[in-house]
């Protein structure tokens, strides 16, 4: 008895193989696409992380030197992050000398704090409000603000 290729059954095989390497490219993708999307989710989310902390907030601002004394319960101060990464400057409205360069750490999950804070100099930020009393050479600044 003679066996012969052409009455092999090649074609269902051809099926079957074609069909297990496509389920199998298939479950690699998938697991790939999971894997991918859960480590994404970092701490690089974290507002304290990013510039999440920029922009104007609104509110009573005031300033005090020995030359001016500046009050108001309808100004701004708009707060950018420099290229440090952990320094902010801060732009009062109403002719406020601006505060530039302060150093932050992050203080909790979602809050930054003036780095040297103490119960009388401080500057904190979360993210609805900002905080101020600082005070340096003579010269006092306070912001009560929310976004």
């Amino acid at each position: 008895m003679a066996f012969h290729l052409e009455h092999f059954p090649y074609q269902p095989l051809k099926k079957y193989i074609m069909k297990k390497a496509i389920r199998i490219l298939g479950l690699f993708l998938l697991v790939f696409f999971a894997v991918t999307s859960l480590s994404s989710c970092s701490d690089d989310d974290d507002p304290a992380n990013n510039d999440f902390f920029a922009g104007t907030y609104r509110g009573s601002i005031s300033y005090n030197d020995s030359d001016n004394d500046i009050s108001t319960d309808n100004g701004s101060v708009f707060v950018t992050k420099i290229a440090s990464g952990t320094k902010y400057n801060f732009a009062f409205s109403n002719g406020i000398p601006d505060l530039n360069g302060v150093e932050f750490n992050q203080e909790g999950d979602h809050t930054l704090v003036m780095v040297g804070s103490t119960a009388t100099s401080y500057i904190r930020i979360d993210n609805n409000e900002l905080k101020i009393l600082y005070l340096k050479d003579g010269s006092t600044w306070t912001a009560n603000c929310t976004r």
